[in-house]
């Protein structure tokens, strides 16, 4: 079952595209996470989400998140995948679907496209869906980010479960 806005997220640990381990745990201690599934590497919309988690890297590092890719591609195609995109985030190999499963972000036929965003607490803030517009998973992101900065200078720092939980898009 995918976890909803409120719940603790999955604990995970996966080969990143340079073949080194990276976890969540890890992750969060630097800051919030966001976390995004994709189909397939190379492929038009998982490649203009990804541009378009690229071309936002500004944003995104100076609201103090890191950015993580998943997909069922092996680590060969995500170091291809990165380098030909001058992509600054790592991307995750899980070829055993084993993070996907733990997300809840598993299809019958074609994997869902859906991002997380996850306070430094682990506590998931914002669940985002989209198949079709992939580009609009980077700017719900940054919606979600900017709110907690927000909420966290006016609790003083402690953040709030209270985020709402990302509309599913048909567009």
């Amino acid at each position: 079952m995918a976890p909803r806005v409120g719940d603790e997220a999955p604990s995970f640990e996966g080969i990143s595209d340079d073949g080194s381990r990276v976890s969540l745990k890890d992750l969060l201690s630097k800051g919030e996470v966001v976390l995004y599934f994709y189909p397939k590497d190379e492929t038009p919309g998982c490649t203009a989400e990804a541009c378009a988690f690229r071309d936002r890297w500004g944003k995104i590092e100076e609201l103090g998140a890191t950015v993580l890719g998943v997909s069922s591609d092996s680590v060969e195609s995500h170091a291809s995948f990165k380098a030909h995109h001058r992509l600054p985030f790592t991307l995750v190999s899980d070829e055993g679907q084993e993070i996907r499963s733990l997300y809840g972000a598993k299809g019958k036929f074609v994997s869902p496209r859906v991002t997380f965003v996850i306070g430094r607490d682990g506590i998931v803030r914002h669940v985002y869906r989209s198949q079709v517009d992939a580009k609009s998973h980077v700017e719900e992101a940054i919606r979600a980010l900017a709110k907690m900065k927000h909420v966290s200078s006016i609790e003083g720092g402690r953040g709030s479960a209270a985020e709402d939980e990302g509309r599913a898009s048909s567009h």
